[in-house]
């Protein structure tokens, strides 16, 4: 028998469904079947069953990364809202719109130790924008708005509302009127003036992109407008599909390995303009790329949240403005000069970085990774989580449209898989592709049963290298040869993904990967898809070998 109309759980539902929310990741549990009944009269709202909360939460983050609207997931009290918090955290360092919602014990039992009681404040206080506890049932509608408003505004990132049983059940005030339209802030005029002359001086200026909620108008708009002037553009950490990498004023990425060339040019950038990006610890190569003289003479920096502003980086000037926004208002100014010298030399030296180079192994993964972006549409949607593997694909493998990458900043494991699904659940139109470790795939890869259950069928390639390849590549570099902890012992992942019902092929030479690819994709259009590819952990990353480490 379904609940009475006009419950607080009744008026959440109705408040996602208001909003536009289209699908929900959960694991279900008993404290919050009020909600999972509720949604039964909305099926607008897919539900998709995960079969672990980190896959759920990782699931709901990847959809706000998508979307650029809050990822909505459903998990239980206690270890259910604990496994997910891995999902609130990568949504809050990649500043993505998110909202968790927790089955909570009853209102009348708090503060007794009840069973998997958490204080939901305390626990995701300093992980999420705002974590609260739904408290009074008649504000279900306000305390909702307020979630979609927060995750959306400034700095976008994760909600955490609290959910009590008891609650749910009873009566829940107003009915939600219209969906929440979050409030976006412009570029001053003034300030607009101000950079336009600055720029129109400027004899190596910079513009560096990054940050979320980008649409892709604004990322057209000012690709078009730098690429007219010439002037060299440089994307943050795993923000690479913000702009064609072939687009001829690419300068290519500020992360994790990045080319030398490229930190030489950052450094030696006599404006440089942060646009969306925060300047945090990978982009600056450990916070070492610039200093805050440097930046207060050529630092102009522009980002949602006024928090950011001067976080780290003392700039020459800095505004408070939505990315988009801030993006059309760029594509504006005309600083009366051009600098297509630079560019060309910019978008050379990348070319020439994210050229494929000699590996010891029989599996070369630049050119598996490089062979990828050729045969791939530009609309394909390309994942990953954390771990060295990643170090190959963001290197060698070339976006061509807007959101077309899906990667954590938080160095996320487990992270790519998930995200497959949701971005394949969102557009099951495009090809999506997940690349992953071995240590990172077994970490949420039991969420190719889901894959399978609701025909979600995405294509992961599985690098095995046998290792945890980061710790190992640092483990080595500290303490060479004493190796412990970072070995792994893996299943055969064939056998392991066909029997979740997948298709599955191995793969032990670069020679046989494009044949090897093509027939998972191929089978993809049936069903979900796995490419086991060994490679040697002696080819721990790009140009860098265990063997090299060792004599260092």
């Amino acid at each position: 028998m379904s609940q009475p109309a006009g419950t607080a759980a009744r008026r959440l539902v109705e408040t996602l469904a208001i909003n536009g929310v289209t699908r929900v990741f959960c694991v279900p549990g008993e404290s919050y079947l009020a909600v999972l009944d509720a949604l039964v009269d909305h099926p607008e709202i897919e539900v998709i069953t995960c079969r672990h909360e980190a896959g759920a939460a990782n699931m709901a983050e990847a959809y706000g990364k998508m979307t650029g609207k809050p990822g909505v997931c459903m998990v239980t009290r206690g270890p259910g809202a604990t496994h997910a918090s891995i999902g609130v955290h990568t949504a809050h360092q990649d500043s993505t719109p998110m909202i968790l919602f927790v089955g909570q014990i009853a209102l009348s039992d708090r503060g007794r130790g009840a069973f998997q009681e958490v204080d939901y404040r305390e626990v995701f206080g300093g992980l999420a924008k705002w974590a609260t506890e739904l408290e009074s049932p008649e504000r279900t509608v306000e305390i909702v708005e307020r979630a979609f408003a927060t995750a959306q505004q400034g700095r976008m990132g994760p909600v955490v509302i609290a959910l009590p049983e008891d609650i749910l059940h009873e009566p829940g005030g107003p009915a939600p009127v219209r969906a929440v339209t979050p409030a976006k802030g412009g570029l001053d005029p003034a300030f607009l003036a101000d950079l336009g002359e600055r720029l129109s001086k400027a004899e190596r200026p910079l513009l560096v992109l990054g940050g979320s909620g980008w649409t892709e108008e604004a990322a057209a708009a000012i690709g078009d407008w730098s690429e007219r002037l010439g002037l060299p553009v440089a994307l943050s950490f795993r923000r690479k599909d913000i702009l064609s990498n072939d687009r001829p004023n690419y300068a290519g990425d500020l992360g994790l390995g990045c080319n030398p060339e490229l930190m030489k040019r950052a450094r030696d950038a006599d404006l440089l303009i942060a646009l969306g990006a925060r300047l945090g610890e990978n982009p600056t190569q450990g916070y070492t790329l610039f200093t805050r003289d440097h930046t207060a003479d050529r630092l102009v920096h522009i980002h949602p949240s006024p928090e950011e502003l001067g976080r780290v980086w003392a700039p020459l000037t800095s505004a408070v403005a939505d990315n988009s926004l801030a993006a059309h208002a760029l594509a504006t100014l005309e600083p009366g000069r051009t600098w297509h010298d630079a560019a060309r030399a910019a978008h050379d030296h990348y070319q020439a970085f994210s050229t494929p180079v000699p590996v010891t192994g029989a599996v070369n993964m630049s050119e598996c990774m490089a062979h990828l972006g050729e045969v791939l549409p530009p609309s394909a949607v390309v994942t990953n989580g954390a771990g060295n593997f990643a170090a190959w694909l963001h290197r060698f493998y070339r976006h061509r449209a807007c959101r077309t990458q899906l990667g954590p900043t938080s160095g996320a494991m487990g992270y790519g898989y998930p995200a497959a699904i949701a971005a394949k659940s969102l557009h099951p139109e495009r090809e999506v592709i997940c690349v992953a470790g071995d240590g990172e795939f077994l970490m949420t890869g039991q969420e190719m049963a889901t894959a399978a259950q609701y025909g979600i069928n995405v294509v992961v390639i599985v690098v095995d290298n046998g290792t945890l390849g980061t710790i190992r590549m640092h483990q080595e570099g500290h303490y060479p040869a004493r190796v412990i902890a970072t070995d792994l012992k893996n299943p055969d992942f064939v056998k392991y993904a066909e029997a979740f019902g997948a298709f599955a092929v191995r793969c032990e030479t670069t020679a046989d990967f494009p044949a090897a690819l093509q027939a998972a994709r191929d089978a993809a259009k049936d069903r979900p898809a796995l490419v086991h590819l060994i490679t040697s952990a002696e080819d721990i990353a790009p140009n860098r070998t265990i063997t090299g480490l060792r004599s260092k």
